[in-house]
């Protein structure tokens, strides 16, 4: 049997076998892939290296060892409704992975694969329980695993591509895999007819555990190609890897997840134990443990994006966490039960462990009212379905119930079931489906990777370009590629659009949140026009551009000049970013962190860790501490360094960016500002001359975004404020004389009749009348006075009524008589559940309530529900 390993034992050793086979260690990247649009997150081990890959990225070593964090539970790959239900499925998880770039191929990966697991100085597990599988056409892997590792050929299975050949997304490298597995025994065998085997059942008796990728094409839009260097990706999880060292059936079972499990029992009072009633525990767990990763790489709870997966996961953990008798805010304090088990892999957990709490535990005050609100919700469906004399809820108030208030299709088939109803599962599906789409649609990639491929694979042999940018604009260079749309080398004459490479550039690439330079290449007879400047990660410049005059060809000599005027500008933006990051900090914390920016000519943009919106009195503040730094005049320096030392000294890093060993600091002063960038910066701050705020919002859940303009900017900003201002006090003044004109005619109307036309459609409910309508009036002080005429008017009964106002919103009052008020109906009671249909709220004396919605288009809707409200008051 296998000897017990706990999983902190399984990493090391994983890392320091590969490392004894001369594989450089490479540290986990973070969960938020850095400058790869096509991954929500990272996935698998192989994401950091996928430029290395694809060759536009080389690396001093050619064969590395990661232990990888990962999160699947968005996008293509997405196991979050797995998650609990099954022995292996999680959000995150740890994938650890030995790669080749261009050295070893499939007979060294297996060999080192096998003798990892079967060498009793390693894992050394019993070989009579381990299978493979194969790609159904790769002889090569199974001539290895049979002649020369020695596995028996009945325990070799070949699987099609569905199974056995991996790739990492829509885009990008992949091959043909050999996954290796561990037969859990004959009692854990299920009942397939087909028999239990790994190509039939696929059940959890055969534990896949290590993937073995090797990478042999790259998957493009255009179609899939060969590789010019093939490699080896491969994934050894470590959970599956630790159910089979310590002997459980279940990852669940695992000595990583079981003092999260101490934590949750002593928090509700109950035991784990295997079976159905585990699931709650197992959700738990798995959630807490994700967001904790997630947000302390930096992703905030919000609507959109990584932030609204997050969001998903955390409200899957509190709807189970209700099982187990949570009736509050609970998932934050067990972050540090994670912490524990994990911090020792991963210390940065400690470090943002607060904020992480304070993050959670925002996030489930929200959630635990909107939960509350969605079962309000729900039964308001159940009424309206009951009153139109429908069967089934609508596919897409199902969607909006998952989507709005976190209930999945399950939850919400369930509650209509109780009532006798059904769900048009083929419309929510539908709705799903559309949202997926315009996510898919969403995404933008800059560039065809093929062309970055084809030009990378021509620059192999060529040096990267030296930027010297930093202290000169302008400066003569050797054209050493010229390359087409397409990526393909070329000459080009006047009219093309083409791709250069210098051999040096004053022009700054793209990168830091900093735009790329524009400008000009000129030579006798020559120029082309730089519109944009940008580089691969192998340390070229890509200068892209259209030939205006002449013709251009590698190997000639030009002079670079770059668009002063627009650097200066884009200088100016880029040091008022620091200094706006070090007032941020002064005014609301240290906890402020950047989380992005875009330094452009006309403008900045600053994104910010923080939680909630700034006071005016904030921005003021943050406002006088920029301008004033810029007014002492302090000069602006940089130098390289160890990355240590820069950290030693206090300097600032941006979330999710790759820094080298040595780094580029940059000081304001004697050292009031310190960041770690790459980018190019005025020598003194009085050169920027002012600052100005122009907005500060929010873009999720925790993060804040300024945007902001210097110098020449905010004299721009200021005569256009003044012209909009100019033209606003017109609209307003026209605006007036409208309204005015439309108080007359709504008076004229009302007076002519509109409240005996509401009373002539009143409606009984046993015996109460019920008047309700939509009123020629739109503001509530008209609508209260037209409801007590009516009320007047008809001596007993209850008025309800309703107008959409000119700013797109929904007014609503209800009034009850005397004789009725708070005995048998109650306004406010019923004024309130009017206003939910309309997506608002209110409500008011038993009498007298208003109330206000947010969308008129379902005013009508809400009208007609009156009726059917009042008769629930009264039990019929």
């Amino acid at each position: 049997m296998p000897k017990y390993m706990s999983g902190n034992e399984i990493r090391t050793a994983f890392i320091e076998f590969f490392k004894s086979k001369g594989h450089t260690h490479v540290p986990s990247s973070s969960l938020v892939p850095h400058g790869d649009p096509t991954l929500l997150f990272t996935n698998a081990g192989m994401n950091q290296f996928k430029d290395t890959f694809l060759g536009l990225e080389k690396r001093e070593y050619n064969r590395a060892v990661s232990v990888q964090k990962c999160t699947r539970a968005g996008g293509k790959h997405n196991d979050l409704d797995e998650v609990g239900f099954t022995a292996r499925h999680h959000t995150m998880f740890e994938m650890m992975g030995n790669f080749s770039f261009g050295d070893y191929f499939k007979d060294d990966a297996l060999a080192y694969a096998w003798e990892f697991i079967t060498s009793p100085e390693w894992l050394g597990l019993p070989t009579d329980r381990i299978w493979a599988t194969i790609y159904q056409d790769d002889d090569q892997a199974y001539e290895i695993w049979t002649k020369k590792v020695g596995i028996s050929p009945d325990r070799v299975v070949r699987l099609g591509e569905k199974d056995n050949f991996w790739r990492m997304g829509d885009t990008g490298p992949c091959g043909p895999c050999s996954e290796i597995f561990w037969d859990m025994g004959v009692e854990h065998s299920c009942d397939d007819p087909r028999g239990c085997r790994i190509d039939t059942c696929g059940c959890d008796r055969w534990r896949e555990f290590w993937n073995n990728v090797f990478m042999q094409y790259n998957q493009t839009p255009e179609g899939m190609f060969p590789l010019e260097r093939t490699g080896v990706d491969t994934g050894l999880g470590l959970e599956r890897m630790a159910t089979v060292m310590q002997e459980v059936y279940s990852n669940w079972e695992i000595d990583l997840w079981l003092p999260i499990f101490a934590k949750i029992e002593e928090m509700s009072g109950k035991k784990y134990q295997v079976g159905p009633d585990a699931v709650p525990f197992r959700v738990i767990a798995d959630h807490t443990r994700c967001c904790t990763f997630l947000i302390s790489d930096g992703v905030r709870f919000s609507n959109e994006g990584r932030g609204y997966v997050m969001r998903r996961i955390l409200r899957r953990a509190v709807r189970f966490g209700r099982a187990l008798g949570f009736t509050s805010p609970f998932v934050h304090q067990l972050a540090a039960s994670v912490v524990d088990v994990m911090s020792e892999a991963y210390p940065e957990l400690r470090e943002k462990l607060t904020i992480v709490q304070d993050e959670i535990r925002r996030e489930e005050e929200r959630f635990f009212r909107t939960l509350e609100q969605g079962m309000e919700r729900m039964g308001e469906i159940l009424r309206n379905m009951r009153q139109d004399g429908r069967t089934a809820v609508d596919g897409t108030e199902a969607f909006v119930l998952y989507d709005t208030y976190g209930f999945p299709l399950d939850i919400v088939r369930d509650i209509a079931r109780e009532h006798g109803f059904t769900v048009d599962e083929v419309g929510y599906q539908n709705a799903m489906a559309e949202q997926k789409a315009r996510a898919k649609a969403a995404r933008d990639v800059s560039y065809v990777q093929a062309s970055l491929t084809r030009i990378a694979a021509s620059l192999e042999s060529t040096p990267k370009t030296e930027f010297m940018g930093y202290s000169r604009l302008s400066g003569d260079a050797k054209v050493v590629g010229v390359f087409d749309e397409e990526g393909n080398p070329t000459g080009a004459g006047a009219g093309s659009a083409v791709v250069v490479v210098l051999g040096c550039s004053p022009f700054y690439a793209e990168g830091g949140g900093q735009v790329g330079d524009s400008g000009a290449l000129v030579a006798p007879g020559l120029r082309v026009v730089i519109e944009d400047t940008k580089k691969l990660p192998s340390g070229h410049w890509l200068h892209v551009g259209t030939v205006e005059q002449g013709f251009l060809e590698a190997g000639q000599s030009v002079t670079a000049s770059v668009d002063e005027a627009m650097r200066l500008a884009t200088m100016k933006n880029h040091t008022a970013t620091h200094l706006l990051h070090k007032a941020l900090r002064e005014v609301l914390g240290s906890h402020v962190q950047q989380a992005g920016s875009l330094v452009a000519p006309d403008k900045l943009r600053f994104d910010f860790t923080h939680t909630g919106p700034m006071t005016a009195e904030e921005i003021a503040r943050v406002e006088e501490i920029v301008n004033a730094e810029i007014e002492r005049a302090e000069d602006v320096s940089w130098r390289e360094m160890p990355i240590d030392e820069a950290k030693s000294l206090g300097a600032m890093a941006l979330f999710g960016e790759k820094y080298g060993d040595v780094v580029r600091m940059v000081q304001v002063g004697d050292g009031w500002s310190r960041e770690l960038c790459g980018g190019t910066h005025v020598s003194n701050v009085a050169q920027i001359g002012f600052v100005k705020v122009v907005s500060e919002s929010g873009i999720g859940g925790g993060v804040r975004r300024l945007e902001a303009v210097t110098g020449a900017g905010v004299v721009r900003f200021f005569t256009e404020a003044a012209e909009k201002q100019a033209q606003a006090g017109e609209q307003l003044r026209g605006r007036i004389r409208e309204l005015e004109k439309e108080v007359e005619q709504l008076r004229a109307k009302l007076a002519a009749g509109g409240v005996d036309e509401l009373i002539n459609k009143a409606r009984d409910v046993a015996g109460i009348r019920v008047i309700c309508g939509t009123a020629p009036v739109a503001t509530m002080d008209d609508l209260r006075n037209m409801t007590d005429s009516i009320r007047d008017k008809i001596g007993s009964g209850v008025v309800v009524l309703g107008a959409a106002t000119p700013d797109g919103k929904v007014n609503l009052v209800a009034a009850v008589t005397k004789d009725l008020a708070g005995k048998k109906v109650h306004a406010g009671n019923l004024v309130k559940a009017v206003a939910a249909i309309c997506g608002g709220g209110g409500g008011g004396r038993p009498d007298m309530a208003t109330a206000g919605g947010k969308d008129p288009a379902k005013l009508g809707e809400a009208l007609q529900a009156v009726p059917g409200l009042v008769g629930a008051q009264v039990g019929v």
